[in-house]
């Protein structure tokens, strides 16, 4: 970028006008030429070279004596022009003159690649969740660069083949003794060290990029995603940990050394992921086993590599030749670096256990733009919002959404937050998601902000998965574009409905059309005047199958068809609920719909609804604990500010334990959904069922307890309006009832359990 340019340094300074000719003979580059060196590149001089509109980069050797097999730019342009064709992010080569007469060395030219390079591991000045996402997004890039294949790049023979970490230690040492201007202890011992204890599986062979730090990828502008990894005169064929090891270091540094003081230690940074948590994503994309046991080895090393190269920039200082404007300070960073190096050999700074359930960099930028879109625009909505219910409680206009809302939609859709829920939509997975449906279970319209909302997600999943180009056109384009609204017609008054299977409104087919004929309840959302269609399970009339869960079919009913009727608006504990567009008794009496209407076909209704049942179970769960994190806030500020018998309520024990008993039950409940989402991303809804049901029992008790106490430290403020809590207990209560209620699914986990089980006790017989 061109604020990290400098004016070219005196020792670095080539005949520009040779340049300009040379360039303008192979690329018809137009003069003049405006030349500025960056201020970053301690090994080799880095340019910024300008003509006109066209911006390119140039990397050349340093002038003077160099180490043997040092500042190799012809094998930094070989490897980026191998990437660039196989379309990892890397500049794109553009040309290599090995001839010294041009500019006095070999050098290459790239591309300039627009975008941000930080040149502190420690991101000063990026919020925190960003700050996660940039370090995801890096480590990311990382294991997909050790994913590409040599025989594909055509790189079979760049580089060693065989023992990579010997080789390793043998130049690093090489090059330090050729360097140091004094025998440091810690050095010698730390290279004989790791020359005797070479790890025994030293037999991975992946193009490695040998210098992998922030400081060396260019992020997009305004996005967590690399654009291009930079400096490639390091790399070569090898051990895919060393490069993890080197990407680490900056975890394992104390602050307030040399060390920290001229390279900057992150392990203090707020919203840096901690060295486990990026161990944990890069196993996860390379797809092997998290637990790296010669991880020590590879930190060590890598401590002790650069601590070589701190010692070579040093030296190029005391010879006037060094490419960086800092360089003087590196020499006060060798001895420290190779200390910490021996105390993660010996032990003492060995790398924590991995951690579960971590987000992709798409799933924490996006988390962290919802989070403010929701602390700038939505929480502060709220008392505007409740107005216009209480204004119009008594008015048909309660089921109209309110302009506020409204207006929000169409920023939360211009920000690009917009069917966050749907994997294939927004590119996050279901554990991503369920971190953004927390942040939005904390305010009741907050998911209709983003067009999140149930129970039009569900029905949007059923016809993105199941439904027919027809079908997809007709209902799903205007439903993810929030255009209209939807509603689900599954419960029925006349039944016990916790057994699906007794459903009883009839689908019989009549030539080339289905009637439907029965009443349903607690059609949520159908109030609301955007609602347009409702999907509809019916008994097939004319169903010869003898299994019970082969009898029911979906069908989608639009709402303005003959004989559709809204019998009544049902309430929740006395509330409307028009927040949601209430939930109303449905007569569908003789409505007649096309065949093509049908969603999968016919008797298929049960295959087609579980797979919307699924992903939205998990997305009430985390707004249920959104919801109780919200709930706790509410109480823990009414504990600290209310007094009763001489003291704070939350110094009173029993107020102090329910405080304590309610951040137990909230991270138990996330913990317990993160997995069963992390269950839905990698073995499906069918195999995840389990930890599904267990969530959705949990997270809506979580809801009724933490509310419960709420509303009791509240006193009678809690079940009155002018706190959100009863409104809050009401939807959380019914939680227990809708999608099932608590006691199927706790019969379903038993009959799971009870199966797993006898599949344990059978495999150990």
């Amino acid at each position: 970028m061109e604020d990290q340019t400098t004016p070219v340094r005196e020792q670095h300074r080539f005949s520009v006008s040779q340049l300009q000719r040379y360039l303008s003979s192979r690329l018809q580059v137009p003069a003049p030429l405006g030349v500025r060196q960056y201020s970053c590149g301690q090994s080799n001089p880095t340019f910024l070279v300008q003509s006109g509109s066209q911006s390119f980069v140039l990397r050349k050797k340093p002038p003077g004596a160099l180490l043997p097999g040092a500042h190799r730019v012809d094998r930094e342009f070989q490897v980026q022009e191998a990437l660039h064709g196989a379309g990892f992010p890397v500049p794109k080569p553009i040309l290599f003159c090995s001839d010294p007469e041009v500019i006095g060395t070999s050098f290459y030219l790239m591309e300039h690649v627009q975008g941000r390079i930080f040149r502190d591991g420690r991101l000063p000045g990026v919020a925190a969740a960003e700050r996660a996402a940039l370090y995801v997004a890096a480590v990311e890039t990382l294991a997909r660069l050790h994913a590409t294949d040599l025989q594909d790049l055509g790189l079979q023979r760049y580089g060693g083949r065989e023992e990579y970490c010997r080789r390793q230690v043998s130049t690093w040492t090489r090059q330090y003794r050729g360097s140091t201007h004094q025998d440091l202890p810690a050095m010698k011992q730390l290279s004989e060290w790791l020359m005797e204890n070479l790890p025994p599986s030293d037999h991975q062979v992946v193009l490695v990029h040998g210098d992998f730090r922030m400081e060396n990828l260019v992020f997009h502008p305004t996005e967590a995603r690399v654009l291009a990894v930079l400096d490639w005169e390091l790399s070569t064929t090898g051990q895919p940990l060393a490069d993890l090891g080197y990407f680490l270091m900056a975890h394992y540094w104390p602050e307030g050394s040399e060390v920290t003081d001229t390279m900057g230690s992150v392990s203090a940074m707020e919203g840096v992921p901690r060295a486990e948590e990026l161990i944990s994503i890069y196993c996860r994309c390379r797809g092997i086993p998290n637990v790296l046991p010669e991880m020590s080895f590879y930190l060590a090393l890598s401590h002790f590599k650069l601590a070589a190269i701190a010692q070579g920039v040093y030296a190029r200082f005391l010879l006037g030749n060094a490419s960086a404007p800092n360089a003087a300070q590196f020499g006060q960073c060798v001895a420290p670096l190779a200390q910490v190096g021996l105390q993660i050999a010996h032990g003492s700074l060995s790398p924590p256990e991995p951690r579960l359930f971590l987000q992709t960099s798409r799933g924490l930028t996006v988390l962290g733009r919802v989070q403010d879109f929701m602390r700038r625009h939505v929480l502060p909505a709220q008392e505007e919002v409740a107005e216009y219910y209480r204004k119009h409680a008594n008015s048909p206009q309660r089921w109209t959404t309110p302009q506020i809302i409204q207006d929000l939609k169409v920023k939360a859709r211009a920000a690009g937050l917009w069917n966050l829920f749907l994997p294939s939509v927004s590119g996050l997975s279901q554990l991503d998601y369920a971190h953004v449906a927390e942040e939005t279970g904390r305010c009741v319209f907050a998911p209709d902000v983003f067009n999140c909302q149930a129970p039009d997600t569900g029905n949007m999943e059923v016809l993105h998965m199941f439904g027919t180009e027809e079908q997809k056109k007709k209902w799903l384009e205007p439903l993810l574009n929030g255009d209209i609204r939807s509603c689900f017609c599954m419960t029925e008054p006349g039944v016990a409905s916790s057994d699906a299977t007794n459903m009883a409104c009839s689908l019989l087919r009549d030539g080339e059309h289905y009637v439907v004929h029965g009443r349903k309840w607690w059609a949520s959302g159908a109030g609301n005047p955007e609602c347009k269609v409702a999907i509809v399970m019916c008994r097939n009339a004319s169903s010869e199958s003898n299994n019970r869960h082969k009898q029911h079919s979906l069908v989608l009913v639009p709402l303005d068809a003959a004989g559709v009727t809204r019998v009544r608006a049902l309430t929740v504990f006395g509330q409307d609920d028009a927040v949601h567009g209430g939930h109303f008794e449905m007569d569908f009496h003789r409505v007649t719909v096309p065949v093509s209407d049908v969603i999968l076909g016919e008797g298929r209704g049960f295959e087609a609804a579980q797979g919307r049942l699924g992903p939205g179970r998990l997305h009430h769960c985390m707004r249920a604990v959104g919801l109780s994190e919200r709930a706790l806030e509410l109480l823990c500020h009414r504990a600290t500010t209310r007094t009763t018998f001489g003291k704070k309520l939350y110094q009173h024990e029993v107020v102090s334990h329910w405080i304590a008993e309610c951040r137990l039950l909230i991270d138990q409940t996330r913990l317990l959904t993160l997995s069963a989402a992390r269950a839905l991303d990698t073995t499906g809804s069918r195999a995840a069922r389990k930890q599904i049901a267990l969530t959705k029992v949990a997270a809506a008790r979580l809801g009724c307890r933490v509310l419960d106490v709420a509303i009791q430290v509240h006193g009678a403020a809690g079940v009155s309006d002018d706190f959100p809590l009863a409104q809050m207990y009401s939807s959380v209560r019914a939680l227990r009832l809708a999608d099932g209620p608590d006691e199927v699914h706790l019969s379903s986990v038993a009959r799971l359990e009870l199966r797993d089980q006898r599949r344990k006790t059978s495999s150990r017989l």
